[in-house]
């Protein structure tokens, strides 16, 4: 399993992340799920399948394959560890992560999108005695997004989540909220923060200023994209401090039936 994992995440090394969203200029098609680490009301179209993947500091590695199943249905599943790039060991995740999501109302021109879901991907180091990432998996989570027209698009995100990952007895409900700007027809500018509420007490990883990412995702073709991010601005991580993490992304979509 380990080393069919293992050949998985090198393989997904040849693809690339994030896709654009349906309001990315003219070229773009499809719509974003996340934007950094916050869910969007974004869905995968039916018959669309996903692979991605997430590069991190500590040699992290998270691949992921998304299919739309139905219209406004999706599912995925994802797996990674630390120290995949790099030296040392490799340190596998303790379980696969899953990521359902159904969008309950469609954006109109008055009404933003809605969606509902449940992903436990976490992301970073994996800590074994708090049973938690080091960014916490959304958990189940209720996403609305809504786009308007300004010097090419604007969407504007608002997320609230509830994490599964409780072994640091910080079991409270989460908020964050992010936009996505579009620069040109291929590249977009996205920024979000994470309240980070539910990692700010007991033995939590956050020291309470919470996460502020920011990145530029470039639609290279259709279905095809790059992504760079800047993650934890505010520094807010109390193990491995260090201002703005740097990161990458890719994705490639493509249509299957």
């Amino acid at each position: 399993m380990k080393k069919l994992l293992s050949i998985t995440s090198f393989l997904i090394i040849s693809f690339s992340r994030i896709v654009s969203q349906g309001t990315s200029g003219t070229d773009a098609k499809y719509e974003y799920r996340y934007l950094v680490d916050i869910p969007t009301a974004g869905i995968l179209e039916k018959g669309l399948v996903g692979i991605s993947m997430d590069v991190m500091p500590l040699g992290v590695v998270i691949s992921k394959i998304e299919v739309g199943v139905f219209d406004n249905f999706s599912f995925g599943i994802s797996y990674g560890g630390t120290n995949i790039i790099g030296q040392g060991k490799i340190e596998w995740y303790k379980l696969p992560g899953v990521n359902v999501r159904v969008r309950i109302i469609d954006e109109t021109e008055s009404v933003p999108a809605f969606t509902l879901g449940f992903d436990s991907q976490g992301k970073g180091f994996y800590d074994k005695q708090l049973n938690r990432y080091q960014i916490k998996s959304p958990g189940f989570f209720a996403s609305i997004s809504k786009n308007f027209e300004f010097f090419g698009y604007l969407s504007l995100h608002g997320t609230i989540n509830y994490s599964l990952e409780r072994g640091d007895n910080d079991k409270d409900l989460n908020l964050s909220a992010g936009f996505e700007k579009t620069i040109g027809k291929k590249i977009s500018f996205v920024g979000e923060y994470d309240f980070a509420i539910n990692d700010n007490t007991g033995k939590s990883l956050g020291s309470g200023s919470g996460y502020l990412n920011i990145g530029l995702r470039w639609s290279v073709t259709n279905g095809f994209t790059l992504g760079v991010i800047l993650r934890d601005l505010l520094d807010n991580k109390k193990i491995n401090s260090s201002k703005a993490d740097r990161a990458i992304l890719v994705e490639y979509l493509k249509p299957i039936f």
